[in-house]
């Protein structure tokens, strides 16, 4: 290996987040994390590729789902998780980061959101499962609710980052629910649980913030 060449064992570990699942995640998939960065490094991929790669993996998630192929759609929402995790880990290391690509980054995101969550609701809903295409639609609505608390939050000065359901968790429960037979209907009962939750704890967060 050439002078120069990222190497595994010189990437940082994963951010300290406060979801449910970090604890366990940072301590089963670090050795994991650090290659995949050293590999994205190596490839000189760069940010808004990988956010770009994300949103595409996603999109061709939302066909499948609309197809009805769950089994397929859940393998291809995690190489689409991975990039989603990449990206502002590559800008970071570079050195990169900025409000724009912040921005860019999140505003994508909620597309993704979109894609997949509406994409479950519609496929359900089509085929009768009318209880498990009201969770997906909850689950989606809250979703998004947590983005928009976090980003009201931020803009008056209340930095909101904790919560049981964040964005790695919920990519963990819906991979699980499509790849497991009979398992969405738990996954999309706890997104949109758990979700409500971290929904209310960001808002109350927010307010208790915004009066100090």
């Amino acid at each position: 290996m050439s002078e120069g060449t990222p190497r595994a064992a010189d990437m940082p570990p994963p951010r300290d987040a406060s979801g449910l699942s970090q604890g366990a995640m940072r301590v089963i998939f670090t050795g994991t994390y650090r290659w995949l960065l050293a590999t994205a490094l190596r490839l000189k991929l760069s940010p808004f590729q990988l956010t770009l790669l994300s949103l595409i993996t996603n999109v061709i998630v939302g066909v499948l789902l609309l197809r009805g192929m769950f089994l397929a759609a859940g393998l291809v929402l995690i190489p689409a998780g991975v990039f989603d995790v990449l990206d502002g880990a590559v800008a970071r290391h570079r050195g990169t980061a900025s409000r724009g690509g912040a921005f860019l980054d999140s505003f994508l995101d909620r597309i993704s959101d979109l894609i997949v969550f509406g994409a479950i609701t519609l496929a359900l809903a089509g085929q009768g499962r009318d209880l498990e295409a009201g969770l997906a639609l909850v689950a989606l609505v809250v979703s998004l609710g947590v983005s928009h608390v976090r980003a009201e939050g931020e803009a008056a000065g209340v930095p909101l980052t904790a919560g049981l359901m964040q964005r790695m968790e919920r990519a963990i429960a819906i991979v699980v629910g499509l790849l497991i037979p009979g398992g969405l209907v738990v996954a999309l009962a706890v997104l949109a649980g758990l979700g409500a939750v971290t929904l209310v704890q960001r808002a109350w967060m927010a307010v208790a913030g915004a009066g100090e």
